[in-house]
């Protein structure tokens, strides 16, 4: 579904990835974790072809849907309106959405929570609103390959776990392909079946989870201490980091 091999990617003069190669086979999940300015969300826009590599293979096999971080729009739009953005492809240059098209939109409103937003302008929205809204219009394009930039980075956990669930089973219901980054370890251990791990613009680890996911990788990953968690009486466990407090507590 996606193969890339020894990507450079610059923005004007400067250049941002050095020689990224990955591989994601039809119905897995990427994710991708890494500080902030590692250059994150450059390779999701050159995933998407918002940027073109400046050297490397890229291959992408089928229509993708993308999600990008929160966004406003220019004009009033309502939700609904927004979501309806995800049927262009099918509509031809001049089409009108029908009704087949809004009962694909509603249906994913009404999978991710959000049927009671329809007619509220999108621009009016929370911000976690507003990314619900765009993961269903990026689902409502029936894409084969969905990119998401961080999207749970709005949500409250409830919220994250509907999102989380949806894609688990649009992956195991539909062999969806999918690539999310995020700055939770814990989201790749919920939901993915591989980790692109970024140190840098050239250093960085990939492969499936269950070797590229280690408290000792974190903890390169951040500079700073991560530990692993096991949940008493759960086959589950998390990452979580060990902050170094710096400041002197005062007892009076």
């Amino acid at each position: 579904m996606i193969e890339a091999s020894d990507l450079i990617v610059a923005r004007g003069a400067r250049t941002i990835l050095t020689n990224y190669s990955l591989r994601l086979e039809r119905g897995r999940i990427l994710a991708v974790l890494g500080a902030n300015g590692v250059g994150k969300t450059t390779l999701i826009n050159t995933l998407v072809g918002v940027i073109k590599p400046r050297s490397g293979e890229l291959s992408i096999l089928g229509q993708v849907g993308y999600v990008p971080q929160l966004l406003e729009v220019p004009f009033s739009y309502s939700a609904l309106d927004i979501g309806l953005m995800g049927r262009a492809r099918h509509l031809g240059l001049f089409g009108a959405p029908g009704r087949k098209d809004y009962d694909i939109v509603r249906h994913y409103f009404q999978m991710l929570g959000i049927d009671g937003l329809e007619d509220q302008t999108f621009n009016l929205l929370s911000g976690g609103q507003r990314q619900l809204v765009m993961i269903a219009q990026a689902l409502a394009s029936e894409c084969e390959l969905l990119v998401l930039d961080e999207p749970c980075a709005a949500l409250d956990y409830k919220n994250q776990d509907t999102v989380l669930s949806l894609l688990d089973r649009l992956r195991e219901n539909h062999g969806m392909t999918i690539v999310f980054s995020t700055h939770m370890p814990q989201h790749a251990v919920e939901i993915a079946s591989d980790v692109l791990l970024m140190t840098s613009g050239s250093e960085y680890i990939c492969g499936p989870i269950a070797d590229a996911l280690s408290a000792e990788n974190l903890t390169a990953l951040y500079d700073l201490p991560i530990a692993r968690a096991d949940f008493e009486g759960l086959a589950k466990h998390t990452y979580a980091p060990v902050f170094r407090h710096h400041g002197v507590r005062s007892n009076g």
